[in-house]
């Protein structure tokens, strides 16, 4: 059942909050007591990177539970009042979290330190990556002129799945690590110590995805959802999109049949689905060119078999490498 946080909650937890500022200081005097950090993310990899960055001196969780989709979760009010008590709070800021803006204005009554892991990422806007491919660009631009309806609404004009890539990653864990120093100086080498080690598992997940897909056969994939931009920019790869940036975000009857047209066109083989996301307009288009189904990982969150079998973001994405090479096979 999808949590909620509505605007009473946002009120009464910002009265909670305003209280809990003048208890006498007893929530200040803990946290300056404590070995740890307190700290709560949103999507799977900033929780991966702050365990990772941190080690022992920090103790992360998620707000989003297994397998959630991170476009439309909101977090109850208990769960807010729980985050305003930690140290920090650690959310992408690239548009992804649907709650994040109305939270983080509540959260401003507290002593929790607001950390925006994506600060200093250009984001890929929408003409830049061509969404839906160009084929379905301009008719979609007239089909929601002439039905007065926002297609893009969810994510305005930008595309916020920069953790998808290893180097925009990167960036993400390093803003991560530098808020922890600030927080916590005493063990600024060791912060460091594991963010470089961090860093070369990331490079290198950058260089072998550059070698997949220049070696590939071809460099279109017709995926579920528009969440791979990043990778066209940066190894040269082609998206074709059944659905937009946010998986609500559905195609027209004119588009289905342009994306139906150009998977034939570029002997599509296989399609490929999220795990956390369904589409049965996805389906029906797979039955139409006779695909086969291939599921990726968006990271926005994990499984509990994920989470029990110990895989992490560098394990997962090289997960996701061998279903792209299979992709852009031929085979």
């Amino acid at each position: 059942m999808k949590k909620t946080f509505g605007l009473a909650s946002a009120f009464i937890l910002a009265a909670g909050l305003a209280a809990g500022c003048s208890s006498n200081g007893t929530s200040s005097e803990q946290k300056e007591n404590k070995d740890t950090l307190d700290i709560y993310t949103t999507i799977y990899p900033l929780e991966d990177f702050a365990k990772k960055v941190g080690g022992e001196y920090v103790n992360v969780k998620s707000v989003y539970p297994p397998n959630v989709e991170a476009h439309t979760y909101e977090p109850s009010s208990k769960t807010m009042a729980e985050i305003s008590d930690s140290d920090a709070f650690i959310y992408s800021g690239v548009g992804v979290e649907g709650f994040a803006d109305k939270a983080v204005n509540t959260l401003k009554n507290s002593n929790v330190k607001i950390v925006k892991a994506g600060e200093g990422i250009a984001l890929l806007s929408r003409e830049e990556e061509g969404e839906h491919d160009d084929h379905a660009h301009e008719e979609e631009h007239e089909h929601g002129e002439a039905e007065g309806h926002d297609h893009h609404h969810d994510h305005g004009d930008h595309d916020p799945h920069v953790w998808l890539d290893p180097v925009l990653a990167e960036k993400m864990a390093e803003n991560i690590k530098d808020q922890l120093v600030k927080l916590d100086p005493e063990h600024e080498k060791t912060f460091t110590k594991n963010y470089e080690s961090l860093k070369k598992d990331l490079e290198q997940l950058d260089k072998d995805f550059k070698q997949t897909v220049d070696k590939a056969d071809k460099k279109e994939i017709l995926v579920s959802h528009a969440a791979y931009g990043y990778w066209e920019k940066r190894y040269g790869i082609k998206q074709i999109s059944v659905l937009g940036l946010s998986p609500t975000e559905e195609p027209s009857q004119k588009q289905l049949e342009n994306i139906v047209k150009t998977a034939k066109e570029h002997n599509i083989k296989y399609v490929i689905f999220e795990s956390n996301v369904s589409s049965k307009i996805s389906e029906i288009i797979k039955k139409e060119i006779g695909a086969e189904s291939l599921t990726m990982k968006n990271l926005e969150s994990v499984t509990k078999e994920d989470i029990e079998s110990g895989k992490d973001y560098t394990t997962i994405m090289k997960e996701n490498l061998t279903v792209l090479k299979k992709a852009l096979s031929n085979k």
